[in-house]
């Protein structure tokens, strides 16, 4: 058990299913509840049944939605009186291809999900409850916001800006919020599929662990990020990718 999280209310995007999920069940495994956000409602509330309806709320919306953040924010802290963690997980990457010919109303839309998205519910998280009474946010970055990566790479500037926007808020709002990230290589779910079903052990031969992520691995590094075992660690960015970056991949 990491310490600080139990009796603690935390926000996470994108959560129905995958990182988001096993994110959500983690904190809820540590003590916290939990609002989950998703697109929908039918997810979130199979999700919530596995997580515990007396821990968790599920608030379906889109992630880019102002209506929608100012509703999910304000029925967290109405429903358990407070909101002391935030995971920016919502993610989207609708197209793949080379830059030199990517459709610029997609590459907003990426930005605007992923990037500004986060910020977005930053700053909700901070009017409602943090400003006054400070807090933690962990924002879910990739391996293809630190080095280039063809075929996805709007989705990898994307994160990139992700991780300045993480190290600039680190410094403007400590002392009493903390706010870092993890860039995760591969991590077997649904949205990631394409990246190695069918060919998974090749994949995974690849990374020196000799295998590919799965949800509870980013899940206990956010439970840290968030928790009062990293009280001294903000602005950072962990890597969580098997060794692959070090292999030369990623």
């Amino acid at each position: 058990m990491v310490q600080g999280i139990a009796g603690k209310v935390a926000l996470v995007t994108g959560a129905s299913r995958g990182i988001g999920l096993g994110i959500a069940q983690r904190l809820v495994d540590e003590g916290a509840k939990v609002c989950i956000t998703a697109r929908k409602q039918e997810a979130l509330d199979d999700a919530v049944n596995r997580l515990g309806a007396e821990n968790a709320i599920g608030i379906a919306g889109k992630a880019d939605d102002p209506d929608h953040r100012e509703d999910a924010v304000r029925r967290t802290v109405e429903t358990f009186g407070s909101l002391d963690l935030l995971v920016n997980n919502a993610g989207i990457n609708p197209v793949a291809g080379p830059l030199i010919d990517f459709d610029l109303g997609a590459a907003r839309k990426t930005v605007e999900v992923n990037a500004l998205g986060a910020l977005a519910w930053t700053q909700a998280a901070y009017q409602a409850w943090m400003k006054d009474h400070g807090g933690s946010v962990v924002n879910i970055s990739s391996v293809s916001g630190v080095k280039p990566a063809p075929m996805i790479g709007m989705y990898g500037a994307s994160k990139a800006m992700l991780i300045s926007l993480t190290e600039t808020l680190a410094v403007e709002l400590g002392p009493t919020i903390r706010v870092n990230a993890v860039a995760p290589a591969i991590v077997k779910t649904a949205f990631a599929g394409a990246l190695y079903e069918g060919n998974e052990a090749a994949v995974a031969a690849k990374y020196p662990l000799r295998r590919l992520g799965v949800p509870e691995d980013v899940a206990g590094a956010v439970a840290f990020l968030l928790s009062d075992d990293a009280a001294w660690l903000t602005g950072q960015t962990v890597t969580l990718d098997g060794g692959i970056t070090l292999a030369g991949g990623h």
